[in-house]
């Protein structure tokens, strides 16, 4: 599986619960080889149908990419977990357990465009500042990490994001 990874995007359900206790389902796919994070979307009654259009959508916004992904001639192969068996899709329940520890379990989410909003922004971290265990303490969207003296800390300045829940750190030019 290692050496395909790179080949394989995998997607969950996320549910959610709001302040007025409006429960909202939040599609998300992460691919594997470079654990990079997709919002798919966020509905309160999910489809088969929005689902379907969600990984349309997914594949028209990796057309570059997909195309670099070794797929078989007609396209992807869907493979389906059972329900209730999280190590059958465990790289998605991992990414779920963040997002709940990082993100959910810390704010209150007021209804689905507050929640869309919160994601996106938690998104546009995940795959841009926070190390991934798994590709050596680099993030999804950085190939390299550069390497910094930290001899001098007053270089390094810290950035609040997703609402001041998390902070990035930078070095100062």
């Amino acid at each position: 599986m290692t050496a395909r990874a790179h080949a394989v995007i995998a997607c969950d359900f996320l549910v959610v619960e709001t302040v007025l206790l409006k429960r909202l389902h939040v599609l998300v796919f992460i691919e594997h080889g470079t654990r990079r994070l997709h919002l798919a979307g966020v509905t309160a009654r999910p489809t088969a149908a929005w689902a379907v259009q969600q990984a349309r959508n997914l594949a028209m916004d990796l057309d570059d990419r997909l195309g670099t992904m070794r797929f078989k001639s007609e396209g992807l192969r869907i493979i389906t977990t059972l329900p209730r068996t999280p190590w059958m899709n465990a790289t998605c329940e991992r990414v779920t357990g963040t997002l709940r520890r990082e993100l959910l379990d810390r704010t209150l989410i007021l209804g689905d465009r507050h929640l869309d909003l919160v994601l996106r922004e938690y998104v546009t971290h995940y795959d841009g500042h926070r190390p991934h265990q798994s590709r050596q303490q680099r993030p999804p969207d950085i190939e390299t990490q550069p390497s910094w003296d930290v001899a001098d800390l007053r270089s390094v300045r810290r950035r609040p994001v997703v609402t001041g829940l998390i902070n990035e750190y930078h070095r100062a030019a």
